[in-house]
């Protein structure tokens, strides 16, 4: 059995950092298209913007409880 060199809850802090960033760019799309009377992009991107904020909150949740390494 091979064991996998990463760490499972740095990797998780990394991806939250990474999606939360992401999540911050499509928030100032979202402000950009409504300060700019695109209703429909402004619409889809907050609702995306929600979607990530969720997957964030998730994603800490899951960081508060150490993961333990996999096996492959």
């Amino acid at each position: 059995m091979i064991f996998s060199m990463a760490d499972p809850n740095a990797e998780l802090s990394s991806l939250t950092t990474a999606l939360d960033d992401i999540t911050r760019r499509i928030a100032a799309l979202a402000g950009q298209a409504a300060s700019e009377h695109d209703d429909a992009g402004a619409s889809e991107l907050f609702s995306v913007e929600r979607a990530l904020r969720g997957a964030v909150r998730r994603l800490g949740r899951l960081g508060k409880t150490p993961l333990r390494q996999t096996r492959t």
